[in-house]
Formats: structure tokens, sequence, C-alpha cells
């Protein structure tokens, strides 16, 4: 069985590793792809790497037609103010930007600053992360995307939240490094050459939006997040510093850390004695669904360091949303995504 799918918003990074990943699926037919400043020219023309490997054109948003599922890449707020119309074309869709990644309309006003535009419908979305959400993915037939730093974090944080092993009482604080495509392909003051270049610029010490998801998903409170982006086009690394709520060795650690990459098909454990890559880098992962997660413990304070590392592009946008789509068809949910990104590079 092959399926009609149709991106709207395939100008974006996203949507370009959207077109990327869904035209080598096996299970799909990328029908249209939408950009209301590109219309009528060949989608390789703002994605290069695609030149040879579609006919594809861009189309205006108004002659998006129906499809057997809708990947929404819009600029946020454009999902939930036309939510009835894209509903309308196809009865499943996944949506990349923050619209309903939030279920509590509360929460969304406190961290977006503006009520929600469609609140009762924050609830009709499962929230797209599988490694935390995938049986309720699977039902669903609308599906959020994820923040990338949410995403790092979650993952970073999801084996010492699943053994219960944080201690209640202290904080969780996670540093992440970022690089300059988690700004969009929209150029500005911060992302011009001789501003960016060299630069280690902290953007977001605290109030990050990405903060409500990860305690949506993960049940933390105590929770803060620092953002800084570094030299580098593509990739997240989350460095979360967590305390235990009791002594423990390295070897419970270990047990708790296996215990949820052992079965993840996109999680792999990186925690080696020697070499520069025993611990998780983000280069690595270039192009890759993959997420690679890792600690150290120091055992004079109970401090526990639990990192993750991913492409922002893939598994924190497009790779997670065809992860999920294969989940809701019932598609083996590795399909199109067993790239595992290069080295050197």
């Amino acid at each position: 069985m092959t399926i009609r799918v149709s991106i709207a918003g395939a100008s974006g990074y996203a949507g370009g590793e959207l077109l990327r990943l869904l035209l080598d699926h096996p299970k799909v037919q990328v029908h249209q792809a939408t950009s209301e400043s590109q219309a009528g020219r060949f989608v390789h023309s703002l994605h290069p790497n695609l030149r040879g490997r579609t006919p594809l054109k861009f189309i205006h948003l108004a002659e998006l037609e129906e499809a057997d599922l809708l990947f929404l890449a819009l600029p946020h707020g454009q999902a939930a103010a036309e939510l009835d119309r894209f509903t309308a074309l196809s009865r499943r869709m996944v949506d990349l930007s923050a619209d309903f990644r939030l279920d509590d309309p509360e929460i969304y006003s406190l961290w977006y600053g503006k009520p929600h535009e469609r609140p009762e419908e924050l609830r009709t979305f499962a929230y797209g992360l599988p490694e935390v959400n995938r049986e309720a993915i699977r039902q669903a037939s609308r599906v959020s995307g994820v923040g990338c730093n949410a995403t790092a974090t979650n993952l970073a944080l999801l084996p010492l939240v699943r053994a219960e092993l944080l201690d209640p009482q202290r904080p969780v604080i996670v540093d992440l490094k970022v690089g300059s495509s988690e700004g969009g392909q929209t150029a500005g003051p911060a992302s011009h050459h001789p501003e960016r270049s060299g630069a280690v610029r902290s953007f977001s010490p605290t109030g990050h939006r990405h903060t409500a998801e990860v305690q949506q998903a993960l049940g933390l409170t105590d929770l803060h997040l620092s953002v800084t982006s570094v030299e580098m086009v593509r990739g997240v690394l989350a460095t979360a510093h967590t305390w235990l709520r009791a002594p423990l060795t390295e070897k419970d650690l270990w047990q708790a850390y296996r215990g949820v990459t052992a079965d993840e098909p996109f999680l792999r454990l990186v925690k080696d004695r020697t070499g520069i890559h025993r611990y998780p880098d983000p280069k690595i992962l270039a192009g890759s669904n993959h997420a690679d997660i890792g600690f150290e413990m120091d055992p004079r304070t109970g401090r526990v360091v639990s990192l993750c590392a991913l492409d922002n592009l893939v598994k924190g946008a497009a790779g997670s949303a065809i992860q999920c789509m294969n989940l809701m068809l019932g598609f083996d949910e590795t399909a199109g995504l067993s790239f595992t990104g290069l080295h050197p590079a």
C-alpha cells in the first residue's frame, strides 16, 4: 500500500527535510508541497540536495488537494488559524509547529503570551514524541510536532524519570547548545555571518518555551532550561544536571539507561571509557533520526549529568514527524529513517 502525503510549508529547513526523507520512504508518494514565496519553482531550487530526485514544484497553499496524510510545517499560529481547512483536506495530520504541543490552554497562554486560537482542539492532538507517547500516537489521527530542545531534554532525562531516580527536592537544570538552523531559514541580525560566526551566544538563559513541553511529557515541575547558540549548523546537545533521591552505583544507572534504550529503534546509549566519542556528540548525527544519550555520575555529590545529542531538523522535527506517521498508519516505525549520519562531517 502506498499513501499520498502533502506538505504545507515545504520551503523551510524542516519542510526540506520532510521532502528528503519522504522521497525515499517505501510506502509514500509525495503529492504536493506548498510555499507562498516559491510557488511555481522546482523544489530543488530551494533544496538543492533534491536536484534530480524529484520533478515536484512548489504550489500555493490555496491549491492544496486532499491527501491521506498532511504534514503542516507552517509558521507558528497558522495551523491553529486554518485548522478547519486542513481537516477538510485530510483526516490525518502531523503539525510540526508549536500550535498543538501543549494540552492545557492556560499553560499555553502562560508560555506563549497570548490565548490559544483553538483551545478546544488542544487535546485532539497526541504529543508527537514516540519514546514517551507511542501508544497514543498509534491511535491518533492528529499528532503535534515536537520542540527540538524539548526532545533533547526529554530523552536525556527519560531514563532517570522512568526509573524514578530523581530527588524531587532538587531542581533539574538543563544547558542546551544549539546550531544556527534552529533559527529557521529567514535571515536576521543574529544570523548575519560576521555576527554568527564563532559565536557562543546565550539567547534564552531562562524562560524557554520548550520547558513547558518537558514539564508536560515527564511530569517535572522544578525544571530549568538555558539555551546557547554555538558554531554549528545542525544539532542540539542537552546537558542535564540532576540529583538522585538515594545513593546509587554506576551499575544502577547503566540498568536505568539500558532499560530505556534497549527496545527503542532510534535511541543509542553512548558511554565509553576512552576515545573522543565516549559521550554523545550531535556532529555525527547530522541527517539522522537517531538520538544518542549518555551519562556521568559524581559519587561524591549524587549529581548525575545526563546527555542527549540529536539533529534538530530530523529527530527534533521532520524525522520524529515521519516516525509518528509510521506509527499512525501501521508501517514499520523505522521506514524511511534508516540513515545513521556521517563521519567525518
